[in-house]
């Protein structure tokens, strides 16, 4: 769709649209039947109609949290890419808060860059108006967005695949302790994934044993104590993170509740800190590290080419067992 076929959508001429995406004057009145057009087409002006002027070698990449694992493999592996292609990295961190996602795109809009890396959390309207603002490719790590060039994982099958080993070994009273549901990829996608099999293996979740922590090992220590805590107690945990669920298993061993012969853990991240519990942590192992080199890859094929095409990857995941979910068979 070319901007003359989009103005005529959003019932307002050519120059008010460019004005639009050029942060120039409008009336509310136009700003919002441009934005309400903007929601119904995912339409944003091609990367050579931006205005584009000079080359940098930089690119911005915002990661949710400077100390999390997950975000430093991605960054490594962006970095090993456009380093070696003379690239200079602007690194900013969130602290898992969204609304700075929405200021670091503003701030690398504002300030030029030659492309941008977003490792996204929660995807809302005012992010999707941002992005129809940038005058650069942006990828999106970590979220399958419509519309939009993205690298991301298969959480809801990994969710699946934890959860129906953990019913395999046993398990018949599941509980899940996710994270934040506007959080598609980590929070929606995930507990999709558990409630699938627990489904699928004819059981039913009781409503006492769903909980949604925040992503720390003191929320996954709080809600454990939550589902631990009534008279009817599960036999197995999926938790959307590692860090989630060292904080259960914290829980667990502070209550002498013995892990795996009581209950049974499985989480995402295949983490150092998991990997080196006191019961090791079986969990999801995400190539975080091929999605930072992936999306690095994709980032300059679009600064190379005028071709916007929106292109999703969807990287595999790999299943490691360890003792969290290993129960000690008796003679």
């Amino acid at each position: 769709m070319n901007i003359s076929e989009f103005a005529k959508i959003a019932g307002v001429s050519k120059s008010a649209v460019s004005r639009y995406f050029n942060d120039g004057y409008l009336s509310e009145d136009k700003r919002q039947k441009i934005e309400k057009a903007i929601a119904e087409t995912d339409y944003a002006p091609s990367i050579s109609a931006r205005n584009k002027t000079r080359i940098t070698k930089q690119v911005g990449v915002i990661i949710p949290k400077l100390s999390g694992e997950s975000s430093a493999r991605v960054a490594e592996g962006i970095a090993e890419i456009l380093n070696a292609e003379g690239y200079q990295i602007l690194l900013a961190n969130t602290a898992n808060d969204h609304n700075k996602e929405i200021h670091f795109l503003d701030l690398f809009k504002k300030n030029r860059v030659d492309g941008v890396i977003l490792l996204a959390t929660v995807f809302t309207d005012l992010h999707r108006r941002m992005l129809s603002k940038m005058r650069v490719p942006v990828i999106i790590v970590g979220q399958n967005i419509k519309g939009y060039s993205c690298v991301c994982h298969d959480d809801e099958g990994a969710a699946y695949a934890l959860t129906k080993l953990m019913l395999e070994r046993g398990a018949k009273a599941p509980a899940f302790i996710g994270a934040n549901m506007n959080d598609i990829a980590a929070g929606k996608n995930r507990k999709a994934g558990f409630l699938r099999a627990v489904n699928e293996s004819g059981l039913s979740v009781n409503s006492n044993f769903l909980e949604v922590a925040k992503f720390s090992i003191d929320s996954g220590y709080e809600k454990a104590e939550h589902l631990l805590s009534h008279k009817i107690k599960p036999d197995c945990i999926f938790c959307a993170t590692d860090s989630i669920a060292a904080g259960a298993m914290l829980y667990c061993r502070e209550n002498g509740i013995k892990i795996p012969d009581d209950i049974l853990i499985a989480s995402i991240g295949d983490t150092r800190m998991g990997q080196l519990a006191y019961a090791p942590l079986t969990s999801a192992h995400f190539h975080y590290k091929t999605a930072g080199i992936s999306a690095a890859n994709m980032l300059l094929t679009e600064i190379k080419s005028s071709n916007e095409i929106p292109r999703t990857l969807q990287l595999d995941f790999e299943i490691i067992e360890r003792k969290s979910t290993q129960k000690t068979e008796t003679v």
